[in-house]
């Protein structure tokens, strides 16, 4: 990665976060983060609790130590960053190391599938700390889907802020006992001072000084990293993740596989105006796809999804592809029997009909092997580094599935000399898709240009 050395670094937003309703200092900071910012900020992400030096930060974005003193600077300022101990250098004095600040800005991601909303709570660093799960018809009209959507994001929130009061009165109580006991047992150390001393305040500096210093080591213990939330000051957006095919640049739905009624809804503006702060919008598995990605997946690979429908998320050189339309995906109704049973989307013999007919049934190894022949094809196409595969009914029996697809993508690998593609079942189990949606708001923040 490359950074661009200038004077003022304050110039350049990263797209997609900004203008949040009642957000706090740090978080109204993310949304004027500059290319530069952004990039030193993924870097603080990436090296976790230990931490990087300016020097490193310096050599991997190819800005002038002067230009990352700046925006480290600044970071700190606005709560972003922290020093994270010293580190011996090979010559001179140790260096300072910093490190993200995670709770200095969340984000929430909602999984909307057809028969059940989940929404999860994430920090900057991707952990989740708050989710909620509730049934749901995406049927049952636009007015009572928006309606479990918001309930969901704002008692996601409420629980998170309520957790943390509840620490913050945990800390107050913690200190109260330290800084009393100090208090008495300075007072009795005071007693054997001479006079002369106590006159000049001797005694007086030593309670003030050891109640200080419990307070602060007692705080530490208790909460090492600060509040959790600052009553949801730090809330950046809501990324919202569902079924295609829809428009992400527009945050438009269309005809949507078993829910046509849908076609053209604005549900991007529509939770936006309700929730007051930016929404994006994008499939169910693009979302999971750059969520894997974001965590550390690398190369080219496939996500496929097999829950109540069946799609694929693709990221290409470490990005994901949507497609000028945001068509890109559609795997589960590429058609591989010709005059098979009727589809949802409105064909016949898809791969997703195939597939959920089988399950329906009872006979998850056919489902796998319909899967696989699906899978087979896409490696064809884009000749992917792996395939990683989620969703509930993957979930329900992961080593057929990944044994099932892994032989269909074998027998291939031998008709053509080349080596196997490999399958996994992907991390994140059920929270995939809800985790990933949060990165469609986090992703910008630290110069991802997919989010």
């Amino acid at each position: 990665m490359g950074g661009v050395n200038r004077a003022d670094d304050r110039t350049g937003g990263v797209g997609g976060v900004g203008g949040m309703t009642g957000a706090g200092t740090g978080a109204n900071q993310l949304a004027l983060r500059s290319h530069n910012a952004a990039l030193v900020l993924d870097l603080l992400r990436t090296a976790g609790s230990d931490g990087i030096s300016r020097l490193e930060l310096a050599e991997r974005t190819g800005l002038t130590p002067q230009a990352v003193s700046k925006i480290t600077a600044r970071l700190r300022e606005d709560g972003l960053a922290a020093e994270a101990g010293r580190r011996a250098s090979t010559g001179g004095k140790p260096r300072t190391v910093l490190r993200l600040v995670p709770e200095a800005g969340h984000a929430v991601g909602v999984h909307l599938d057809r028969d059940e909303v989940r929404a999860v709570l994430v920090d900057l660093r991707g952990t989740v700390v708050g989710e909620r799960r509730a049934a749901l018809d995406l049927g049952a009209g636009a007015g009572a889907v928006l309606t479990a959507v918001t309930e969901a994001v704002r008692a996601t929130v409420a629980d998170a802020v309520r957790v943390a009061d509840a620490v913050r009165a945990t800390v107050a109580d913690a200190v109260r006992v330290p800084v009393a006991d100090a208090v008495r047992g300075t007072a009795t150390e005071a007693a054997r001072v001479t006079v002369a001393d106590a006159v000049r305040g001797t005694a007086t500096e030593a309670v003030r000084g050891t109640a200080t210093e419990a307070v602060r080591v007692t705080a530490t213990e208790a909460l090492p990293a600060g509040p959790l939330l600052a009553r949801a000051g730090s809330l950046l957006g809501v990324g919202v993740a569902l079924p295609g095919p829809l428009d992400h640049g527009r945050g438009v739905l269309h005809r949507v596989t078993g829910f046509p009624e849908w076609d053209g809804f604005p549900l991007r503006e529509a939770l936006a105006e309700r929730l007051g702060v930016p929404v994006v919008v994008d499939k169910d598995t693009n979302a999971a796809a750059l969520g894997l990605a974001a965590g550390g997946e690398g190369g080219s690979f496939a996500y496929l999804h097999l829950g109540t429908g069946l799609g694929a998320g693709l990221v290409i050189g470490g990005s994901v592809h949507r497609g000028a339309r945001t068509g890109a995906g559609e795997f589960g109704h590429q058609v591989i029997r010709l005059d098979g049973p009727p589809c949802t989307c409105g064909d016949r013999g898809c791969v997703e009909a195939l597939c959920l007919a089988a399950v329906a049934r009872g006979d998850v190894e056919e489902a796998a092997r319909v899967l696989g022949a699906g899978a087979a094809n896409l490696v064809g196409l884009l000749d992917i580094d792996v395939v990683l595969l989620g969703g509930r009914t993957v979930a329900a029996m992961p080593e057929t599935f990944v044994r099932g697809v892994g032989a269909v993508l074998e027998a291939r690998a031998r008709r053509t000399g080349e080596d196997p593609v490999p399958v996994r079942v992907a991390p994140g189990g059920g929270r995939a898709v809800a985790a990933g949606a949060a990165q469609l708001v986090l992703g910008p923040v630290f110069g991802r240009g997919d989010g």
